[in-house]
This record gives C-alpha cells, structure tokens and sequence, in this order.
C-alpha cells in the first residue's frame, strides 16, 4: 500500500467516519452485506481468506503492525488522527487499524463433507460472545464446518469476530434457517447427535467415528423439536453439585473435544 496515496481524516463528523460507525448495527451490515473488522489478527486471517478489503483507516499513533499496513490493497485508503481513531476502534483495544470489508456469503451447498466430517449446528444462540467462542472451538478442532440456525446475532457482529479471534474468516460458516438446514442433512444422509440436558446416554457413550453433524441448542430453549424427531442418538454433558447447565460454548468444546478423543486424531478436517 502507497501511504502517501492515502487521504487525511480528522473530524469524527467526516461521512465515512460516520457510515464506518454505522456498521456497528446489525441493519447496515445486512444491507450492506459489509462488516467491520477491527484488531491486527483478525485482519490477517481476513487478508488470508482473500476476502475483499472496501475500505482502510489507520492511524500512525496507535499502528502496531506495519509490515500488515504495508501488504494490504485497497485504493479507499485513509489515515486518521488519535481522536478519529479511538472513536471508530472497537472497545479498547488500538491495534492501529480498521478496515471495512464485504461478507463472505457462503451456503450450505458450499459445505464439503466426506466419510470423516462433522459439523456443528448451533440454534437461536443469542451472545455475539457465545457465537465467537464456539467459532473459535470449531476452527482449533478442525470441524468440516458450522451450521448457524435461527440466529439472533449475526455471524458478523464485531463482537463475533472479536471473539472468535478472526477465525470466522477461516472455518467454513454458513447460516441457514432450520428448514435448510434439515434438508441438506438428510439429502447428504448425515446422522444427527442432540446435546440434549437429560438423556440417559452420557456423551462419551456415543460413537462419534462415523460422519455426524452434532446439534446445540440455545441455553434457555434447547434443542427444538424438529432436530430432536430426527436425531439418531441425544446426548447430555453429566452435572454435578447444584449446576444444571454448561454455558454453549463450554458443551461444543467437551463434546467436540470427545470426538477427536474417539478417533485418536488432533483435527477432523
């Protein structure tokens, strides 16, 4: 990137500040279909994922990473001062750059599966947090992709991506409606596993060997009906002393963890 070639901003009233603000709501970014990626390594498994960059904010005060400054190309380039920065970086964290990018729109039919994948379903998961984290889990485990039902924050949220560490850029992600996602399972005849809280089979007990897609649901409704009818086997994570229930994110992990146990492998990918 030529930084001469960019152009100065020093008001927080300047019209991309104020579209780049914008993106924090979930409404621009779904009309857009454009997100708001903030932090030096997110940013790189971005530019990994050759996803387009629109735009790039940066600034020399708070730059942390030149050399990532220097490999990206976009030619809507601007530099901001400290007090434009820390209006449009996210939280507290000042890494020096912000960019604006388009959404990697990818659907289940996307999704490659063999006689070794298994997926992970998610459905009605409301915490951007949550989401990041079973993102996270999903990617460090090597699923052959996650599955995003009914959701109630988008997959791009800055929280989402913040969470997730980036690596929503780099697992295969889709979100599809409950409906979608039933079908493509049954046409690809992909058993369903239910992490469900009172099954009488432990998830250990399960034989994770063969290709599955395990499904969560949210932590106040669970599992819905319609996954429940068709799955082959419903699983529950034992509790002990006056605990009920895991967070989300901690049932993918031990479950997903249990199925590399299984297999003797480090990744399922």
């Amino acid at each position: 990137m030529d930084q001469t070639k960019s152009r100065l901003i020093t008001s927080v009233f300047n019209p991309h500040i104020k579209s780049l603000i914008k993106l924090r709501q979930a409404s621009s970014r779904k009309r857009l279909h454009l997100m708001l990626v903030d932090g030096i390594r997110e940013i790189k498994l971005l530019k990994k994922g050759n996803i387009k960059i629109n735009e790039i904010y940066y600034c020399e005060d708070f730059l942390r990473d030149r050399d990532l400054l220097e490999s990206l190309s976009c030619k809507n380039t601007f530099r901001v001062n400290s007090t434009v920065f820390s209006k449009i970086a996210f939280g507290d964290r000042k890494e020096g750059i912000v960019v604006v990018a388009e959404q990697p729109k990818k659907n289940l039919e996307d999704l490659e599966f063999n006689e070794q994948s298994v997926f992970v379903v998610v459905e009605a998961i409301e915490k951007p947090g949550n989401l990041g984290a079973i993102i996270r889990t999903c990617e460090a485990a090597g699923v052959a992709g996650l599955i995003v039902t009914e959701g109630k924050t988008d997959i791009y949220n800055p929280n989402v991506i913040r969470a997730s560490l980036g690596t929503c850029f780099s697992l295969p992600l889709v979100e599809a409606t409950r409906e979608e996602t039933l079908s493509w399972l049954k046409s690809g005849r992909i058993r369903i596993i239910s992490s469900v809280p009172d099954s009488k089979i432990s998830y250990w007990q399960v034989n994770f060997k063969l290709p599955c897609a395990i499904v969560f649901g949210s932590e106040d409704k669970g599992v819905s009906a319609a996954f429940l009818s068709l799955s082959e086997s419903k699983i529950t994570i034992p509790m002990q002393g006056d605990v009920d229930s895991l967070n989300v994110s901690t049932s993918v992990a031990i479950v997903v963890y249990e199925l590399l146990r299984q297999r003797n492998i480090s990744k399922i990918r």
